[in-house]
């Protein structure tokens, strides 16, 4: 895994939201906390796509699964 491909703008981008760091701590402090013990990928503010995306990528434990883990983190 080269964890340096994928940084918190690539993976927004890869779920279709807007990518630029100030988007990104916008949706970040809009969206937290996440309620106890709830999953990142079962948030209900995810679309079908982008939470199998989260969920495919965490249980594989694939390439994205790191900045996936940051996100989840931050929504802590």
């Amino acid at each position: 895994m080269n964890a340096s491909l994928h940084t918190m703008g690539n993976l927004f981008a890869q779920l279709g939201l807007p990518d630029q760091p100030a988007a990104i701590e916008c949706f970040i402090a809009s969206h937290r906390p996440l309620g106890k013990g709830v999953a990142l990928y079962r948030a209900a503010f995810w679309t079908a796509s982008q939470r199998a995306f989260l969920k495919e990528e965490i249980i594989e434990d694939a390439d994205w699964s790191g900045v996936i883990d940051e996100l989840n983190g931050r929504l802590s």
